[in-house]
């Protein structure tokens, strides 16, 4: 039988090859073994926009209702902060997601959810993955209605306790009675009936349901987000433009004039708000891609910061045991204080949006302020597509220390917290890493320029490919 392996955020797998049913009730039968030998009764159920979502949801269901495991389970597509919201509301023991995520529409996947509402800290992921067998179980010959009948499974509509839920924390009537008028881009994601909902005027993008997401993997980045991008500097009603991933629990957004403001300036904007603006204190936790303008701020401002390996199961670990004011990935997950541990997409967005009706201002005037504090800076990040053994040999000339310069530019020390990151100069850098889930190696830069950093990725994947 195939090894499943649980990668940076659960499993993912391509469908008919890899995630298939057979594979899925092997995991779902250790999720349920893990819930009950820790004590635990009931778990929450959701799935996203993806091809089957429903199916492969209706059948994990069944695996842990047959295993006495009371299951709420979402109908309709969720997104992932939804699930873990409910796990928290219904003080359920564990939430499981049928989602990819980013990942391209041949994709699905399956997330752990813990009782804190957040991803399952690697430990419980082990145990979960170490009890997975090689057997395939038997189907239940117990359809999802008869389980209902019994009360082993009941409906629940996370989608509107998450709308009740956003209500209460945001002074939504201010967003909307502002002069912010928001494009978002569901990418044909599950963030589409919410955002609707609270912000009933919104320019609406890919905000219906396609499981497809028309050929293109639902990751909400500048080169991703092209239409976006043009709608809003084409349309100067139009001030703020809002993306995310389908599961929407990554964020992406865009200024007035249509220029991309990435999850590094976000985050940089939310320490602003909710430090200075707010009086709001606590730990700032980023991952290790993410700029160390982060640092600068927090320095400024006396925050305590914190950089853990790549992955936000990481920081949501942090997140349960200290006060943390902001924690966040350079992939567009992220978290804030007041919220579950929980990336959250449209929480983020409406954080900022708020920011925007407070105080009048839009995000580049915002970014302005940022500036003032810690200097202006650009990143960008390539993917390259490449086969496993070239990926694995570049990381393995990296361990090495193969590498002493990228085209013109030196390396002047090196950092492998989780990857490498390649310091030129003290403001420039460009890092490698591996995708655990695709065969992927993503390279990242900073510099002061959108052009130096172009230049930079350019000179790496020259010098990495001739190696």
């Amino acid at each position: 039988m195939t090894k499943i392996k649980f990668g940076t955020d659960g499993w993912r797998a391509i469908i008919a090859d890899t995630y298939t049913n057979d594979n899925l009730k092997r995991v779902a039968l250790a999720t349920a073994q893990y819930i009950k030998a820790e004590g635990g009764q009931a778990v929450v159920l959701g799935h996203d926009c993806r091809f089957a979502g429903s199916m492969f949801a209706d059948l994990a269901a069944r695996i842990f209702a047959d295993q006495g495991l009371k299951v709420y389970l979402a109908q309709g597509f969720v997104s992932t902060p939804m699930v873990s919201l409910g796990v928290v509301l219904q003080k359920a023991f564990m939430g499981v997601v049928i989602t990819a995520s980013h990942n391209p529409p041949s994709y699905n996947g399956y997330k752990l959810k813990s009782a804190y509402g957040g991803p399952s800290i690697p430990a419980e992921v082990t145990e979960v993955e170490n009890r997975i067998a090689d057997e395939v179980p038997a189907t239940p010959s117990t359809t999802q209605a008869e389980f209902v009948a019994q009360g082993k499974i009941e409906y629940i509509d996370l989608e509107k306790l998450y709308v009740e839920h956003c209500r209460k924390a945001f002074d939504i009537e201010a967003i909307n009675n502002s002069f912010v008028n928001l494009a978002y881009d569901a990418m044909y994601g599950a963030g589409q009936n919410v955002v609707r909902q609270l912000i009933p005027a919104v320019t609406e993008l890919h905000c219906d349901y396609n499981p497809s997401f028309m050929g293109q993997a639902p990751e909400p980045i500048h080169r991703n987000l092209g239409e976006l991008s043009a709608l809003l500097a084409k349309t100067p009603e139009l001030n703020a433009g809002l993306a995310n991933d389908g599961d929407a629990d990554r964020i992406g957004m865009y200024d007035e004039e249509g220029r991309f403001v990435d999850s590094h300036q976000i985050l940089l904007l939310l320490i602003h708000y909710l430090h200075k603006y707010k009086g709001l204190s606590g730990k700032v936790v980023v991952t290790f891609s993410v700029t160390d303008k982060v640092k600068k701020l927090c320095e400024r401002y006396n925050l305590d910061c914190q950089v853990t390996k790549i992955g936000f199961k990481y920081i949501a670990e942090i997140m349960t045991k200290e006060e943390v004011l902001v924690g966040g990935e350079e992939s567009g997950g992220i978290a804030a204080t007041g919220h579950i541990p929980e990336r959250d997409g449209i929480w983020i967005g409406l954080i900022l949006l708020e920011f925007m009706a407070k105080t009048g201002k839009t995000l580049s005037q915002l970014m302005d302020e940022i500036y003032e504090l810690v200097g202006p800076f650009a990143f960008n990040r390539d993917d390259l597509h490449l086969n496993n053994e070239l990926k694995w040999q570049i990381v393995e000339n990296c361990k090495a220390g193969s590498y002493s310069q990228f085209g013109p530019y030196n390396i002047q020390k090196v950092e492998d917290i989780d990857g490498f990151k390649f310091y030129l100069r003290d403001d420039a850098w460009v890092m490698i890493r591996p995708s655990g889930t695709e065969p992927v190696l993503r390279v990242y830069a900073q510099a002061p320029t959108d052009e130096e950093v172009r230049q930079i990725l350019d000179a790496t994947k020259a010098a990495l490919l001739e190696g």
